[in-house]
Formats: structure tokens, sequence, C-alpha cells
């Protein structure tokens, strides 16, 4: 196992377009992490008790945590973290601007379905990484026992006021349309992303057929977590 590690840090050392790659798409999830855990942070303050605040919180803490394994990561490829992860700053926080939840159900929503969009674009992306960086990028996509949290709370909700589940089902389907927009933004913009993407030589990649069936992919698992929700996709 350690002589096939070295060997895909060699090989990631020794292709600069790959090393870019991988550093543009840890950098993405990285700065991705920091502003989920901000925006929990702020949609804490809507919590309608001190049990859901401290759940929230909790769920904050839990992305931050998982910024530092990344930013290792960074380092090791010799690349500064927080210069890494500059260009993604406007892009995710314009991203951040246009959903802004409007109270705590939304932001709850916005959690689950939003952030569970970006998880399994990131995990569609680590199929064609190194099996070090690919490890590392699953583990950050892993959602932890928030789920059931949120789930259980648009649940009650909805059972409660049944108009409410009509409102988020609207929400979590502008989500999934801005979440889209914003991932093919950044990957546009990014050409170590999209030959990433694309493939290589000696790397497997998308093609046009494949990249379709990834977007369907992704659709069947927003309208899954949808539906957990007890909401319509």
């Amino acid at each position: 196992m350690a002589e096939s590690a070295d060997a895909t840090a060699l090989a990631a050392d020794s292709d600069p377009a790959y090393r870019e790659a991988v550093v543009d798409l840890l950098a993405a999830i990285a700065y991705g992490e920091i502003s989920a855990f901000e925006r929990l942070a702020e949609d804490a303050k809507l919590a309608p008790s001190l049990a859901d605040k401290v759940d929230l919180a909790t769920m904050a803490s839990g992305e931050l945590t998982k910024v530092h394994a990344l930013s290792d990561r960074l380092r090791s490829l010799g690349a500064d973290p927080f210069a890494a992860m500059a260009p993604f700053r406007e892009p995710l926080d314009e991203f951040h601007r246009h959903t802004a939840p409007a109270d705590w159900y939304e932001g709850l929503v916005k959690a689950y379905v939003g952030d569970g969009l970006a998880n399994d674009f990131y995990r569609e992306i680590a199929a064609y990484l190194d099996p070090e960086t690919r490890d590392l990028v699953v583990s950050s996509m892993e959602e932890g026992t928030h789920a059931a949290f949120v789930v259980d709370r648009v649940r009650a909700a909805i059972s409660a006021d049944p108009r409410l589940g009509g409102r988020l089902a609207l929400w979590g389907r502008r989500l999934m349309g801005e979440a889209l927009t914003q991932a093919q933004r950044v990957a546009a913009d990014r050409d170590a992303l999209t030959a990433l993407l694309a493939g290589g030589v000696d790397r497997p990649g998308l093609d046009l057929a494949a990249l379709g069936r990834m977007f369907t992919r992704l659709t069947e698992r927003h309208m899954a977590r949808m539906g957990e929700l007890g909401l319509d996709a």
C-alpha cells in the first residue's frame, strides 16, 4: 500500500497539469467547507430552540474540521492553501448570495440538498483522481449524523403545516439549478479542472455521453434527497 501511495505521489509531482487540477479541486472543496461553516453558523441564529441552535452549530464545526486535512494535502503538493482558495471565493460567495435562505427551514433544506449536491459532484470527480487524493475527497464528503437531524426537522414541520412542503419543494428545485450553474461556471473558468474531466493520454476522462450520465446521476440523487425530506422534486 505504501509503495502504491508513493508511486501516485510521484506521478502527481511529475505531471504539472494533473497537479494543478488537484490543487484547484482541493482548494474549491476547502473553500466550500469554509463557506458552509460560515453559512451554518449564521443560520443557527434562526434556530427555533436552543437544541436546534446547538445541532446546527455542531454541523458548522464539522465543516471547518475538514479544512485542515485538505490544507495539509495542498501544502504537500507545494501550494499555499489560502492562495489556492482565492479564485473560488467570488463564485462560491455569489452562489450563497443568490441562495440565501429566508427562514430556518430553507436553511435546513439548503444544508441537506444543496451541500449534498456539491458532495455528489465532487465524489463523481474523485473517480478520476489518484488513490490518496480520492480518499481525501471522499472522506471530506462524509455527511456525519446531521442528515438525520435535518430530515427529522423538515418532515415534522411539513406534517404540522403541509403548505410549507410546496414552498420548500420550489426552493429545492431552485438550489439544484443554481448549484449546477455554479459548478459549470467554476469548471469552465479553471482550465485545469476542465482538463481533469476531459482526461489525458494516461488518465481516463469523460466524453459527452459520460458527462450526460454523470449529470443524470446527480439529478437522481437530488430527487432522492428531496424525497427523504418529504418534498416533491
